[in-house]
């Protein structure tokens, strides 16, 4: 478990930049962005290799206990002991995450008008983050 943020109070309009170091024998990690540990916007899953999975990020939302449906991204611009810059940008209705040369949108199923829960799981060390 990573650093938890809460109370970050992002807006349509604003974004949240995190940079860290993936470990050398990465499975898998995990970066969620909601209202509270409960209620999750947007789980950003990279897995190397988990759950079945191999090189595919995994996004889903979480309301309680309740899962969504998956959505795969096949486009894999991670490296195992490599270092990794994510955008996530936040739209009225959705979250584009910027990833090295690859961007794509998740739907805001939960119509959250404020995200302002972060938190890291798995095989990522977060070296900085900013929001603006």
């Amino acid at each position: 478990q990573g650093p938890v943020c809460t109370k970050l109070g992002l807006k349509p309009g604003q974004r949240l930049t995190v940079k860290g170091k993936i470990a050398p024998n990465a499975k898998s990690f995990v970066m969620n962005l909601g209202k509270d540990a409960t209620l999750l916007g947007l789980h950003f899953n990279p897995r190397f290799d988990a759950h079945g999975d191999v090189n595919t990020i995994v996004c889903n939302s979480k309301k309680v206990e309740e899962w969504g449906a998956e959505h795969r991204e096949t486009v894999f611009p991670f490296q195992k002991g490599g270092t990794a810059e994510i955008t996530f940008s936040v739209n009225q209705n959705d979250v584009t995450v910027h990833l090295p040369g690859h961007q794509f949108t998740f739907p805001n199923r939960l119509n959250l008008s404020v995200f302002d829960y972060f938190d890291t799981q798995g095989d990522f060390t977060v070296q900085s983050l900013s929001w603006e």
